[in-house]
Order: C-alpha cells, then sequence, then structure tokens
C-alpha cells in the first residue's frame, strides 16, 4: 500500500469531537496511520497509535516551521498559523527552536514554578470558598479556568483585570473560527502584547516577562517580535492547557465513583492519579501541525512529502499495545510513559507548572468538598482538533 487513498478518510467533525475515542479505536484497530479530513474539509493524516506517535514526534522529517506551512495550506484556510503570533517557540525547528528554548529555558526554572505553590494554594482556597458558598456551580467558570489564568498572568506580569479578555480573545486561536473572529481576535493580542512587551522594557517588574525581555545568552536576545509570540504562546498553553486537565480530572472521577473514593482515601497517591488523568483523557487531543519534508513511511502507508500529519496524543495514550486496559481509569496505575505533553525536543516547557496546578487543584477541591457530583449529564465538548474540553462543567458540591 503505497500512499493510503484507498481507506477512507476519518472525518474530524463536530460529532467526532463529542466523543473520538471509539473513532479513534477503530483507527488505531486499522493501522497507525489513516488519512482524515479536518476543519473546511484539510486533508491530512492521522496517527493513533503509541509506537508511531511517540516516534513521529520527534522526526526530524516533520516540520513545523509555521512560514513554510502556510504555504501547504489551500489559500484562506491557514487559521490561526496565519498569524504573526504563531511564529513562536513551539511552531519552529532547529536551529531557530534551538535557540529560543535555551533563553526560555533560563527563565522558566524549576525554581520559578516552585516558588509558586503559596501563590496557587491561596488561589484555590479562595475560589473553594466561592463554591461552597454556591453550592452549585460551573466548575469550568469558578475553577478550573480562573485559576490556571491567574496563576499564568501573574507569572508573566498581566494584570488581573485583563484575565476575562484573554480568555475571550484566545479562544479563537485553540477551536474553530470564521476568519473575521480570527483577524479580530489577531489584532487584539497583538496589540495588547506589544503595547505590555514595550512598557516591560522600559519599566521591567519582577515576571518572567520582564526576565524574557531583557534575558540574554552569550550576546543572544529576544527580538521584540520573538518576545510577543512568545509571550502569546506561554499565555495560550499555560492556561489551556492546565484548565481542560482539572477539568477533564474532574469529569473522569465524577464517572468513576470507585477511584474518586481511592484518591480521597490515600492523598499520596495523587501525583500519579495526575499522570493518569493526563493519559485517559489528557487536555490535548491533536498534537500542534507537523508537515513532512520528505517521503514517509509509517506501517504500509507511505506518506508523500509536503503533506499534514496529525499525531493524536489522545489515541496513542488510549493504545491497548501500551497501556493495558487502556479505557479503564486507573489511579493506581504506574505512571510515565503517557503523551500528553509530547515528546522530544517540543515537550511542554510548562509541564511542570501544569502538574502542580492540577495536583494542588485536585487534592485541595477533594479535601475540602465531601460530594461532587454532575449538575447535567448534557455535556458538550469543544469542536477543537487541539483541545480536549468541555465547554461548561456543572457540579453539585457539598
Amino acid at each position: 500500500m503505497q500512499n493510503g487513498e484507498t481507506y477512507p478518510a476519518v472525518n474530524l467533525d463536530r460529532a467526532f469531537f463529542q466523543d473520538p475515542h471509539p473513532a479513534y479505536r477503530r483507527v488505531r484497530e486499522a493501522g497507525p496511520v489513516r488519512p482524515a479530513l479536518a476543519h473546511r474539509r484539510l486533508r491530512v493524516w492521522l496517527v493513533t497509535r503509541y509506537a508511531e506517535a511517540r516516534e513521529l514526534l520527534n522526526d526530524p522529517r516533520l516540520a513545523k516551521d509555521s512560514a513554510r506551512a502556510v504555504e501547504l495550506f489551500p489559500p484562506g484556510t491557514a487559521g490561526p498559523y496565519a498569524s504573526s503570533l504563531s511564529a513562536h517557540m513551539l511552531n519552529s525547528d532547529p536551529p531557530d527552536h534551538t535557540r529560543l528554548r535555551k533563553l526560555v529555558n533560563q527563565a522558566f526554572t524549576a525554581r520559578t514554578v516552585s516558588r509558586l505553590r503559596p501563590r496557587i494554594e491561596q488561589i484555590t482556597d479562595g475560589l473553594l470558598d466561592a463554591m461552597a458558598e454556591a453550592g452549585e456551580t460551573d466548575l469550568m467558570e469558578s475553577f478550573a479556568f480562573p485559576l490556571p489564568i491567574a496563576v499564568i498572568c501573574e507569572l508573566l506580569g498581566i494584570p488581573a483585570s485583563d484575565h476575562d479578555e484573554f480568555r475571550t480573545w484566545t479562544a479563537p486561536f485553540v477551536t474553530a473560527a470564521s476568519p473575521e473572529e480570527m483577524r479580530e481576535a489577531h489584532t487584539w493580542m497583538l496589540a495588547y502584547l506589544t503595547r505590555l512587551v514595550a512598557a516591560k522594557r522600559a519599566e521591567p517588574g519582577e515576571d518572567l516577562l520582564s526576565e524574557l525581555v531583557h534575558i540574554s545568552d552569550e550576546g543572544d536576545r529576544l527580538s521584540r517580535d520573538e518576545v510577543v509570540s512568545m509571550a502569546f504562546l506561554l499565555l495560550v498553553a499555560g492556561h489551556e492547557t492546565t484548565v481542560n486537565l482539572i477539568a477533564n480530572s474532574v469529569l473522569a472521577l465524577i464517572g468513576d465513583p470507585a477511584q474518586m473514593a481511592a484518591l480521597r482515601a490515600d492523598p499520596a497517591l495523587l501525583p500519579g492519579a495526575v499522570e493518569e488523568f493526563l493519559r485517559f483523557d489528557g487536555p490535548i487531543n491533536i498534537a500542534t501541525l507537523r508537515f513532512t519534508t520528505e517521503p514517509i513511511r509509517v506501517g504500509d502507508v507511505e506518506i508523500p512529502a509536503n503533506e499534514f500529519v496529525f499525531i493524536s496524543l489522545l489515541a496513542a495514550n488510549r493504545d491497548p499495545d501500551r497501556f493495558p486496559d487502556p479505557d479503564r481509569l486507573d489511579v493506581n496505575r504506574p505512571g510515565g510513559g503517557h503523551l500528553a505533553f509530547g515528546h522530544g525536543i517540543h515537550y511542554c516547557v510548562g509541564a511542570p507548572l501544569a502538574r502542580l496546578e492540577a495536583q494542588i487543584a485536585l487534592g485541595k477541591l477533594l479535601g475540602r468538598f465531601a460530594t461532587i457530583e454532575l449538575g447535567s449529564s448534557s455535556l458538550r465538548w469543544r469542536a477543537s482538533t487541539l483541545i480536549r474540553g468541555v465547554h461548561s462543567l456543572p457540579v453539585r458540591v457539598h
């Protein structure tokens, strides 16, 4: 089989996003890669098996350079990749990626993350107080969203008054949006972050963005545009991943009371449980865009050069060849090995922060409330190849 054209294309439509696991299971059983149709009927290659996903995530023949990627899209369909804000570390290849990652690593250290613990705990306690008073609430609005956005904005030095606006203007970059919505979001975000970077350059504070503006390595510095796009990446990735990690974890526990009881009975299980939540229904559905720079053989299919490849982290993390009984949540499952944060040179720089926030948020949530119940069984998942998360999560807490 040379090009996979004899296989029917998987339709990544709104119905698919509501419950992708059965579709992923069928595709995974048929082979490691199959053609698929994404937003606006864009033809891509969908990778669903763990071994092939892990290998391809670190394969230099798959490029991520956003400027080159835009040239491969049909006219008018590049969406967020056509935005100058997308020219950041995650959408670059070596040597540019190597340089940018090295500079960011100097500012985004384990020490930076660990010193946030008291503040994360303080924010979490305040949000739980409000939830306790309400009794019935949308967990997304009252807890899962405000915690990560407060943390990343404080880390970057962004005023609290702007948090809600960021949620509005980041949404078109991670979910299906019209060209008009995309243009409006790009215009607002670019103007805001450009002003913010200029302010940090003139009067630096004790925050990560100020460090990125002024940090250097052997005379190398981030340019203004690089700092702006880096701030955009850290802002979006720094809250979207954790928002949906928290919400998906709570939803998984509500669906399996025995696992919730086990975690309550032994809080020491929490770090390992977070790894299981990341594996079971992680916040990233399909890894950020890659394209072939030369023909690549995956299983019985040869993917031609200049074709988009969608690597499903969600599907790989349910591969029975890697994880026994993969559709079962098990907070006692031996941790490690999942691909929720990617693999290779593009492994998520914010993974330690996401883990810390999730452990604090879930531990305090379970410690505060003896009962957490789903307020409505009608849940709507976001139509996004990137994000795996619900629009809202109504709960009752006692």
